[in-house]
């Protein structure tokens, strides 16, 4: 027999407000946002691994130095802005807005050394033939559409971070935003960080010259 007794029955955690999924709307949006984003990029990197394996003559134009020391570099320092991040929602969280005002800043510092980084590298790259239909080491002309593709989409995600970021970090230092939109921008930027930790093993490594 059902307890139907409204004192000693469970309470339901949803009851018609805001938060259906026991999460603030602005976070329930960023992980659908997130959830799409993945398929997207996952369908990008299927591709490019299909068109990896069905090449023989597939590229390798990346040797162990200077290229893959650069792109490592450029995972670093996208991986220092991810910790800047967490520090500036941990001090969001406290209530410490100047402090993560200055985290947030840094983060954004390093999203734009990451985009600078890789626009150099991008840039070195086109100086040397390589373009979406054409491949300089002569080897399957999909090397470059795919290359520019992948690596072109993050780094607009970067850049769209950078841009998001310096929002989130002006209202939050005048007071207009609270700590769930520093936490909901944070979760953003570690989904920008956690793809190209799939796109550098899969693009770079596996791209390594061979002697």
């Amino acid at each position: 027999m059902h307890d139907t007794n409204p004192e000693t029955a469970a309470p339901a955690t949803w009851s018609g407000g805001s938060a259906p999924f026991a999460m603030g709307s602005k976070k329930l949006g960023m992980w659908l946002f997130i959830t799409s984003d993945v398929l997207t990029f996952t369908a990008l990197l299927v591709a490019y691994t299909y068109s990896r394996l069905s090449n023989p003559n597939w590229s390798r134009p990346f040797p162990f130095y200077p290229s893959i020391i650069f792109s490592t570099t450029m995972t670093i320092v996208l991986l220092l802005s991810s910790l800047t991040m967490v520090m500036a929602v941990a001090a969001a969280n406290k209530g410490n807005r100047a402090s993560a005002v200055k985290w947030t800043i840094f983060t954004i510092i390093g999203g734009l050394g990451f985009i600078g980084l890789h626009l150099r590298e991008w840039l070195h790259l086109i100086d040397e033939g390589l373009r979406p239909g054409v491949n300089p080491w002569g080897g399957s002309p999909l090397f470059g559409a795919v290359f520019f593709g992948i690596t072109g989409l993050h780094m607009t995600h970067v850049a769209i971070g950078v841009i998001y970021l310096a929002i989130i970090a002006f209202g939050f230092g005048k007071g207009k935003f609270d700590n769930e939109d520093v936490e909901v921008s944070g979760l953003y930027w570690h989904f920008v960080d956690l793809v190209w930790m799939f796109v550098f093993p899969l693009v770079y490594l596996m791209s390594i010259q061979l002697k």
